[in-house]
């Protein structure tokens, strides 16, 4: 019984306010955590904490999807806040980023992600993952410098991360910062472990933090070097009043309107929270139960207006991020109102709680980031990258070098630049695929040109056609090609007109664009005709007939043009060979021999018997349209041949036992081959014995139904007798799609 709408309204909003709640205690950290990493007030990571909660939930067509600060825009925020010189000027590239993100949106530019290669993306992460770990061990240790020095590998005082973990072991290390850094990893490390800790309700990050902030109280009165000072806690504004709060939040600096790096910076901002945003929100949709689907172009116009409000009121920018998205599938969230209450817990927090979360050691949150980081920088995606090879390996690994030694942007646009040189790589070296393929009237070289046929190309065109023997067929074919250089156009035309003709090779061409002048002008043939039949003998057509197969079986069958033989056939047959082969669904012979229009008589009926009306069929293929061949295709785990078995062996008649009046002429041409009645319990066999014993009746039918046409057609036994017309019977395996022949 269905609830009532109302009812149900109930229900969800019961779902989403534990979910919001859940993913509220997995984002404070975060958002906290972030902004430290990208050299940010922490406090501006609650506002576009609020901002992904309220704003972009609110717009936001995603049931799962959940925004906020972002990891993977900490190493490009924090060096757009040094090079900018500050803040303010920062927040004018994160209002034009909004507004970039919206345009995308409205441009229907939700398929971006589909364009940027997946290796670099991965390095992306794993080079940040590296940042991460890398920029915490300073905090981990106490030494809480201004995050401006530290958040790039080369910081502005010349120093590095491994000279600033030197300074800190020549006698900066700060005791107690230390050990509550250091329990905090064990605990997240084990939290997923240790089975009394998966029970606990509570997130680990935030256990974390309650642990961090007893220990701050715990530690209070141990002296200076265990004191947990202002210097190394969160430091957000405490307001006593809703008009001081107002004032926390910042404005940004229109003065830097006409500054060319906000322009450049807006941009790389609005790229990678949209590809992040993008990634994630397919990712969380996977996750969803419900299997909905979450419009791509409406996520990045909400993610666009949530940048704007947090470059208008002083927050970093916000992306849809996969760890709060799949807590919010975990805590069985209904709709996105589960989004809209964690940022509204946010809100909350920041503006009733701050002097609780004054008490935080900088310590504890080094530590989720850390932890954070080495999930990113993952040895198993390290492992995974190097097993796909040269072509996904080098783009990422290269992505990471350089993100880590310089700055992410760059480092992007390096691993990008790397990636489309594969492309062209693989590009120049096969633009084409080239196979193979054996007709009836001989081998024929099929060229297929690419999509997008470029300058580049024309060499290994060139090697391909140039390489073609006298006497060779060729077929090139431009049907896949959306643009074709107009250099390898005239090459490929001058090629068949002129070089070809003079080589003695045949050259036909197909699918090329009207706006090229280039006809299809087929001059092979695909069928069989008139020639080929006279000109072939019977073991040739058998050795035809087991090519097909094998091209049936390993899934390479040729690629035919049925509308063509279709016309080129109307005005005549010229069948190779006659198939009498059974009924049964999963034998059309044309298919398990790869053969086309008009290349055979096929006559079928059930248990490949032959009557009076079968064996005319199969003189007239023989006697008048001159087929060299006759095959009696039997097959394994034969319908007919079982029906029969178990109708004779259990003495019932077929008419009594099925109502079919004319299906007891079918069991009397099989019962002949099969075993005398004392070898044959059939009810009493095993599932594996019936099989066996019906497959054998087969093989014995086949060869029956040969001898039986031999003996009753003179026209056939005297074409045999001349070696004009050879009779032979074959099994196909329904399991395998093998043919074998009896010869």
């Amino acid at each position: 019984m269905l609830k009532p709408p109302h009812s149900q309204t109930r229900v969800n909003l019961r779902h989403d306010l534990v979910a919001g709640l859940v993913v509220f205690l997995v984002a404070l950290p975060l958002c906290l955590g972030i902004a430290l990493a990208s050299g940010a007030d922490l406090f501006t990571g609650l506002v576009s904490g609020v901002v992904g909660g309220l704003v972009v939930g609110f717009v936001s067509g995603s049931h799962t999807s959940v925004s906020g600060p972002a990891i993977g825009l900490t190493v490009l925020v924090a060096s757009q806040i040094v090079m900018l010189g500050s803040f303010e000027a920062f927040m004018l590239s994160v209002l034009i980023a909004g507004l970039i993100q919206i345009g995308f949106g409205v441009a229907r530019g939700g398929a971006f992600s589909a364009f940027f290669p997946s290796s670099v993306v991965k390095g992306l992460l794993f080079a940040i993952g590296i940042v991460l770990v890398m920029k915490q061990i300073p905090h981990l240790l106490g030494h809480d410098a201004t995050a401006a020095d530290t958040i790039l590998l080369q910081q502005r005082d010349f120093l590095t991360t491994i000279t600033e973990v030197n300074t800190l072991i020549a006698g900066e290390i700060h005791f107690g910062a230390m050990l509550i850094g250091m329990i905090s990893i064990v605990m997240l490390l084990c939290w997923d472990r240790l089975t009394i800790m998966k029970r606990l309700i509570l997130p680990a990050p935030l256990v974390v933090v309650l642990f961090g902030i007893l220990m701050t109280s715990l530690l209070a009165s141990c002296g200076e070097a265990w004191r947990i000072g202002p210097s190394h806690r969160v430091q957000i504004p405490v307001a006593t009043s809703l008009f001081e709060f107002a004032s926390f939040l910042k404005r940004p600096d229109f003065s830097q309107v006409t500054n060319p790096a906000i322009y450049t910076g807006a941009f790389a901002i609005a790229m990678i929270a949209s590809l992040e945003t993008l990634l994630n929100l397919e990712a969380v949709d996977k996750l969803d139960q419900k299997k909905r689907y979450s419009p791509a172009s409406r996520e990045l116009i909400a993610q666009g207006c949530g940048n704007v409000v947090c470059g208008i009121i002083g927050g970093l920018p916000v992306a849809s991020v996969i760890v709060r998205g799949s807590v919010n599938v975990a805590a069985g969230s209904r709709t996105k109102m589960s989004t809209i209450f964690h940022g509204a817990f946010l809100l909350l927090s920041a503006s009733l709680l701050p002097a609780l979360m004054n008490r935080i050691p900088l310590s504890a949150l080094a530590a989720i980031l850390f932890i954070t980081g080495m999930k990113l920088a993952s040895p198993r995606l390290f492992k995974q990258m190097w097993s796909e090879g040269r072509y996904q390996f080098l783009p990422f690994f290269i992505t990471i070098v350089v993100i880590v030694l310089t700055d992410l942007m760059f480092g992007i646009l390096v691993g990008l630049g790397v990636s489309v040189l594969f492309i062209l790589h693989r590009s120049v070296r096969h633009p084409i695929r080239q196979v193979v393929e054996t007709y009836l009237s001989g081998d024929l070289t099929h060229i297929v040109l690419s999509n997008q046929v470029s300058f580049l190309n024309r060499a290994a065109i060139d090697r391909v056609l140039n390489e073609a023997t006298s006497g060779s067929q060729l077929l090139i074919n431009a049907t896949d090609s959306d643009y074709i250089d107009p250099d390898v156009l005239s090459f490929i035309r001058d090629f068949k007109e002129n070089v070809a003709p003079a080589r003695g090779i045949t050259v036909s061409v197909k699918g090329f664009q009207p706006k090229y002048s280039m006809p299809d002008d087929i001059q092979f043939a695909d069928y069989s005709t008139r020639a080929l039949q006279d000109a072939v003998t019977a073991d040739q057509v058998i050795d035809i007939l087991r090519a097909g197969n094998q091209r049936f079986v390993a899934g390479s069958q040729l690629n035919r043009d049925l509308s063509r033989q279709v016309n080129a056939t109307a005005a005549g047959q010229n069948p190779l060979a006659a198939v009498l082969s059974c009924i049964d669904s999963r034998v059309p012979a044309e298919l398990v021999f790869d053969l086309g229009v008009g290349d055979i008589f096929s006559n079928r009926v059930a248990g490949n018997v032959v009557g009076p009306i079968s064996l005319g069929s199969l003189e007239y293929a023989i006697g008048v349209a001159g087929v060299k061949l006759l095959v009696v295709l039997g097959h394994t785990r034969c319908g007919a041949v079982t029906s029969s078995i178990h109708l004779i062996s259990s003495g019932q008649n077929a008419m009594s036992a099925t109502g079919c009046q004319h299906l007891q002429a079918i069991v009397d041409e099989i019962e002949p081959s099969m075993l005398s009645p004392g070898e044959m319990p059939f009810e009493a066999l095993s599932t594996e014995q019936r099989e066996a014993l019906v497959d054998t009746v087969a093989r014995r039918n086949v060869q029956h139904t040969c001898d039986k046409i031999l003996h009753q057609s003179d026209v056939i036994r005297l074409a045999v007798a001349d070696g004009r017309v050879k009779v032979v019977g074959a099994m196909y395996d329904v399991k395998t799609g093998i043919v074998t022949f009896s010869i």
